[in-house]
């Protein structure tokens, strides 16, 4: 058995299926950036009844609060597992997370994300797939920032998981969306610049890497140096990825993501130029 840890702001949505999906689960654990919305109300009606637990804590950044979150609520279990409120857990998922804690290989494992679009998994252009730290020792690994995100720092080795978990990245509505990555390409045109500023492409990595989540990383460190990427990103998702197998909701996907490449190339822009005060654009807020 492990612990799940439930991240979450403004989640009125999605937050009581999310904790359904969790109470496979004997200690569930919502961390609450200070919601404004029914959040907290749905969360204090299921730990009447269930395993839940509500603590609340001021968002910083991902990877700040994801360390705080780790350093100060205990949890009942030494393994833990991190959700955020549009992802679920499923009990295939939850079985193999079991079955790797029992068999104690490695101190953490990624998990497979199946993005959900427009009521489909889109499997080819959201290049399937794609991996997060998930589970792990609670001791074992804690997080750091990288651009609008977080980056995990693992004591030991890791594993895969063959199960993957869904995330229902717009179940909020499409409005929510390019607002919240109208603010994600803030920090990822200064990421950009860092990242620009710290040295060339690791080919090793992007050719031979080890696992998926080497190559990932190294490929996007290519990108950032790739004219034209807004158009690159689009026609490498809908055609070499083939998001156009993926119907509409392909077309919409790689279009959306073209537009997120957009925005932070011409804030990178502004940046490097001088053309707006860099301490005007806001760290990005919960997810």
């Amino acid at each position: 058995m492990f612990s799940i840890y439930i991240l979450t702001h403004n989640e009125e949505i999605d937050i009581a299926d999310c904790i359904e999906s969790a109470l496979l689960s004997d200690d569930v654990i919502v961390v609450d950036s200070y919601s404004s919305d029914r959040t907290v109300e749905i969360t204090r009606a299921y730990a009447e009844q269930h395993p839940v637990r509500l603590v609340q804590h001021a968002f910083e950044s991902h990877g700040k609060q994801r360390t705080w979150m780790l350093d100060n609520v205990p949890t009942r279990h030494e393994w833990v597992y991190i959700l955020e409120a549009d992802e679920r857990i499923t009990p295939a998922l939850f079985a193999e997370c079991c079955e790797v804690i029992r068999r104690n290989q490695h101190p953490a494992y990624y998990v497979a994300e199946r993005v959900m679009f427009m009521g489909q998994w889109i499997r080819r252009s959201t290049q399937y797939p794609r991996y997060q730290l998930r589970l792990f020792h609670k001791d074992a690994v804690r997080f750091g920032d990288y651009g609008h995100t977080e980056r995990e720092i693992v004591r030991g080795s890791t594993g895969f998981l063959r199960e993957a978990y869904p995330h229902f990245t717009c179940s909020k509505g499409l409005e929510r969306w390019i607002e919240k990555h109208n603010r994600y390409s803030s920090d990822e045109a200064r990421e950009t610049i860092e990242q620009l500023a710290r040295g060339r492409v690791n080919w090793r990595d992007l050719l031979w890497g080890k696992t998926e989540v080497d190559r990932r990383r190294a490929l996007k460190n290519l990108s950032l140096r790739l004219p034209f990427r807004p158009l690159v990103r689009f026609v490498y998702m809908y055609l070499f990825l083939g998001g156009i197998l993926d119907g509409r909701a392909g077309l919409a996907w790689c279009t959306l993501q073209a537009f997120y490449e957009y925005l932070i190339v011409l804030k990178a822009w502004e940046l490097r130029h001088g053309t707006t005060n860099s301490r005007s654009i806001p760290r990005a807020a919960k997810r």
